[in-house]
């Protein structure tokens, strides 16, 4: 079936699903057609973290296999998507001293300068993920996107860096090589939801992609078409769940049922004063539910969630550069009434995000919570890209999309 075109895969091991994502790279340029997807409830993990590795294997294992039967082709390697309250974001600067008579920066120069720019003191138990470049400055002049031939004597490069827990890390990647699948790069599942909804003009104008998962709430700030800002809350979904199996006095189970059934971010007129009659069932003897609690107790716990969001990305200067806004995605995406919320919160316009360049399956998985592993294929897509247009030359005049990705594997030195 792929004889003409080479396949990647993009697998995510969230908290409440296993996703793995199959697509067929088109040609020349970063554009993917999505051919099959795998899926199966996720056990075994907890804010985005494996805690039992033979329940998560069951679980990849299906998602896998549910994969290949429809794309009727073996995988056997993945790109895999990794969030977790360790994971961390900052931006760094590397300088480079121009050493040339003639002060005509070289794309050795280039290169020195990004190395310097990766040379970061990280805790020893922590790696870096991703290194990604934003703009050089030559002579303190900003924004240059490709200073070779261009003539000064001090060259600089503002790199975004993530970075996070070394063995943690480790944990889903020996889970993938022990069911015989390779990974071909390790990604952070908040940058590649971005990667799959925002467009280059989004990019410029500046936008937060706010990915709310089961377990985690992942996000991403771009700004002048470049990464500017990420971030993890230990923090999802199912710690609605948790708020409202407690405030409501019910089990874990249906407090997900009543979550998904009758939840919301508002305690809206129509819901004030009613009463939901829970029948027993499976040794629970049934109750009386008050739907403005179960509202209230939503509404709080996802507006301290966005405040914590807001917070951060004001501390870092950027709320007043998202001119486009803020892009909601991940499952807690479809909690009605989120964007009201959302907007109240960022004082933002607020919408749920939709891939882009990405054809296929496009009707069935363009849903808020498909958004990381779509963007785990598109991020594949944009690496083959980059790849080629290095053995071609092209890479001196069309630079590699906004998002130029240096990527050192867990555990190697950058």
């Amino acid at each position: 079936m792929f004889d003409s075109e080479p396949i990647v895969v993009g697998l995510e091991i969230g908290t409440s699903k296993v996703c793995a994502v199959v697509g067929e790279l088109l040609g020349e340029g970063a554009g993917v057609n999505i051919v099959a997807v795998g899926q199966s409830p996720s056990q075994g993990v907890r804010k985005g973290e494996i805690r039992d590795v033979s329940d998560v294997e069951e679980c990849v294992r299906r998602a896998i296999a549910e994969a290949e039967e429809m794309a009727n082709v073996e995988i056997r390697s993945v790109y895999l998507g990794v969030t977790g309250g360790h994971i961390r974001g900052f931006n760094n600067r590397g300088v480079h001293p121009i050493p040339s008579a003639d002060r005509e920066i070289t794309s050795e120069d280039v290169q020195d300068v990004i190395k310097n720019a990766k040379a970061i003191n990280l805790p020893h138990e922590n790696t870096v993920l991703h290194a990604i470049r934003q703009h050089f400055l030559v002579d303190g002049q900003d924004g240059v996107t490709d200073p070779v031939g261009m003539v000064g004597s001090c060259l600089e490069v503002d790199m975004h860096v993530v970075h996070g827990n070394l063995n943690r890390i480790q944990n889903p990647i020996r889970l993938v090589r022990g069911l015989q699948l390779e990974v071909e790069e390790v990604v952070f599942t908040g940058l590649a939801a971005s990667l799959a909804l925002l467009t280059n003009e989004q990019k410029e104008l500046g936008a937060l992609v706010i990915d709310l998962g089961g377990g985690t709430t992942d996000y991403a700030v771009y700004a002048d078409g470049v990464i500017k800002h990420t971030g993890v809350l230990a923090v999802g979904g199912d710690h609605v769940t948790q708020d409202l199996a407690l405030g409501l006095t019910v089990p874990i189970s249906l407090a997900e049922r009543l979550k998904l059934e009758h939840g919301g971010a508002f305690v809206d007129e129509e819901v004030k004063g009613r009463i939901l009659t829970l029948p027993s069932e499976h040794g629970f003897t049934g109750t009386a539910v008050n739907l403005e609690n179960l509202r209230r107790i939503m509404h709080l716990r996802l507006e301290e969630t966005l405040d914590l969001v807001a917070q951060d990305v004001d501390n870092a200067g950027l709320l007043p550069h998202l001119r486009a806004g803020v892009v909601l995605c991940g499952g807690g995406a479809r909690v009605p009434g989120l964007t009201r919320l959302a907007e109240q919160v960022f004082k933002l316009p607020v919408t749920v995000g939709h891939t882009t360049a990405i054809s296929g399956l496009k009707s069935t998985l363009d849903q808020p919570e498909f958004a990381a592993p779509l963007g785990l294929v598109k991020f594949a897509a944009l690496k083959a890209r980059s790849r080629t247009e290095r053995r071609s030359g092209w890479h001196r005049v069309k630079r590699f999309f906004s998002e130029v990705f240096s990527f050192s594997s867990p555990g190697e030195t950058s």
